[in-house]
């Protein structure tokens, strides 16, 4: 009976010693192949981890108001470009180019590029998928 249960034991044991990362294939979410444009005001900017989120007021295309949510890239890969918690606020006015959600109705975005007009401010990931 003590080897039934030890064995298990220290697999278990073993096991919670492994950091554990599972990250998501933006694929699975995104149509990574197209590129929609959507301009709006912040409304809130979510500086976290695994992945940044921009919720944005934006008209849709049919003229109604909606919140997309653009996913960015994590805080501590934003923060080495120099991104931070202030960069962007409530308020400002901002162009977002990206990648379009896979279902329509959620109105996310897989944010490629990001313009504030009013300073001149932007930033745009590169051809290799980096900054």
């Amino acid at each position: 009976m003590a080897k039934r249960t030890l064995l298990p034991g220290i697999i278990g044991l073993i096991m919670t010693g492994i950091p554990v990362y599972a990250h998501h294939s933006f694929a699975a979410e995104y149509f990574e192949s197209q590129s929609m444009s959507i301009e709006g005001d912040v409304r809130e900017f979510q500086f976290r981890n695994p992945h940044a989120v921009l919720l944005v007021d934006a008209r849709d295309a049919g003229g109604q108001v909606q919140v997309y949510a653009a996913e960015w890239a994590g805080a501590g890969r934003l923060g080495r470009m120099g991104i931070d918690t202030t960069t962007l606020k409530p308020g400002d006015h901002v162009i977002v180019t990206g990648s379009p959600g896979r279902n329509p109705s959620e109105y996310r975005i897989h944010l490629r590029q990001i313009q504030r007009p009013s300073d001149g401010w932007s930033w745009r990931m590169g051809r290799d998928g980096r900054r």
